[in-house]
């Protein structure tokens, strides 16, 4: 047979899983979360699979797809993403303005489906020339584990609603016992921190905040950096700060911070990339981002401001060859790579364990949000996280095996739902009845 395997069909196949009452910017945390993922195969037998963020528009995008795939040689899959780009199916109403309110009606604007598809290829092409897929980005494998980061959340008491969040109280797993359960104070969130590194061995940890006041969150912070003095600490407000508070949050935070991300957002007609150069003015503290630098155009602009010192770029938002290209041209620059993340099965999880091991130079501790997703596995070799480290697969491909009997219980699970698409505000009404998001108030404080 000459060239590359033909792709003989492609599934899309929306799934849904269980979360606890995490508070954000946006709100707190639905008993579920959706995914979509994406099954390709081609004939010479290989499976390929990709997941990505939920929602009934990014299925949608994802099956009018599947005409521009079936039929496609895998090693051709730069060709077929370009065909995707050209004639595929466009968000409506998209204003360029990204998600640097954290308004997360924009998320499929940043979100592209397609990066599923390009996993999804990705796999297949590694499985073909029996090479794992870090080993087709950028300049091939960097290393055999990456390091991740603890997510920490304050989390409301699922108590107060009607709502059929997941009961884990008789789990034997004291983390997930812990999780389901309301962790607000400053000593709960110390208490969170030290079960993940128990069970996980983290030495990075990032607290999201928005939630409360800004005081409140670094006195949170400083307990944290009290019991881990040797921890590396940062936090993540989604710009729900203003300049001056900002500034005034986080000076006294140098040297206890590692870093501090999307502190500020857009301002008095400035943009968020305006905003944040002049914050970086201000304070000595390296600045992340993951809401003002979102595709090329903005970067260039967050670059020529010097705006940030991370960017954090999603392989959802950037693909998967766009985020590592990102790593290249951040370590050449003296800047540094990490990955944002959302909530998310395992198959995210192998797939960014992928390329961050193929991220150059030294990369900040990855997001993940699968240590509040941990057991609800679609996969049957889900890829480990040990002493503060992911190990990254080492078969062809992605280098793992889908279950498809647990990917049709979540399917299952995904149909009995009465909405399929992100909302915050619904959980957060029950505590603050009528509560509406604003991008410079943070959750609880109304």
């Amino acid at each position: 047979m000459t060239g590359t395997p033909i792709i003989t069909e492609m599934q899309v196949i929306p799934v849904a899983g269980y979360d606890s009452m995490e508070m954000t910017l946006s709100g707190a945390h639905a008993p579920y979360f959706t995914r979509n993922l994406v099954i390709i195969k081609d004939n010479s037998g290989h499976t390929g699979i990709g997941e990505i963020h939920g929602g009934e528009y990014t299925e949608e995008c994802l099956n009018s797809y599947i005409p521009l795939v079936v039929g496609q040689e895998v090693g051709k899959y730069r060709s077929i993403l370009g065909a995707i780009h050209r004639g595929g199916k466009k968000a409506e109403g998209d204003d360029g303005e990204g998600i640097q309110t954290l308004d997360i009606s924009k998320l499929k604007f940043v979100v592209r489906a397609e990066w599923a598809i390009e996993c999804a290829l990705l796999d297949l092409l590694g499985q073909h020339l029996g090479v794992p897929m870090c080993e087709l980005l950028a300049e091939g494998k960097q290393r055999n584990q990456v390091e991740v980061l603890g997510y920490l959340f304050y989390v409301s008491d699922r108590n107060k609603t009607d709502l059929p969040y997941l009961d884990e109280s008789t789990s034997s797993d004291p983390w997930f016992k812990m999780r389901r359960n309301a962790m607000l104070s400053h000593e709960q969130i110390v208490e969170e921190a030290q079960c993940l590194q128990e069970k996980y061995g983290f030495r990075c940890f990032k607290l999201k905040g928005g939630v409360f006041s800004g005081e409140y969150e670094m006195d949170t912070v400083r307990a944290l950096k009290k019991h881990f003095p040797d921890g590396r600490i940062n936090i993540d407000p989604n710009g729900a700060w203003s300049l001056a508070e900002a500034i005034e949050l986080c000076k006294p935070m140098e040297g206890v911070l590692t870093y501090i991300e999307d502190p500020c957002g857009p301002e008095s007609g400035f943009s968020s990339r305006e905003i944040m150069a002049e914050f970086k003015n201000k304070v000595n503290l390296p600045v992340a981002t993951n809401m003002i630098a979102t595709d090329w155009r903005q970067f260039y602009h967050a670059a020529a401001l010097k705006s940030v010192d991370i960017v954090l770029a999603d392989p959802h938002f950037w693909g998967f060859g766009g985020s590592v290209r990102m790593a290249q041209i951040l370590n050449d620059w003296g800047l540094t790579w990490g990955s944002h993340s959302n909530n998310h099965f395992d198959i995210t999880l192998t797939a960014f364990a992928h390329v961050a091991a193929a991220a150059p130079g030294n990369p900040t501790a990855l997001d993940t949000h699968w240590i509040w997703q941990d057991g609800q596995n679609l996969l049957n070799d889900t890829p480990q996280i040990v002493d503060g480290y992911l190990q990254v697969p080492k078969k062809p491909g992605l280098g793992v095996t889908i279950n498809m009997d647990r990917v049709m219980e979540a399917n299952k699970l995904y149909n009995s739902l009465p909405t399929h698409d992100r909302d915050d505000a619904m959980a957060m009404q029950y505590l603050i009845p009528n509560w509406k998001f604003d991008s410079k108030k943070p959750a609880l404080v109304r």
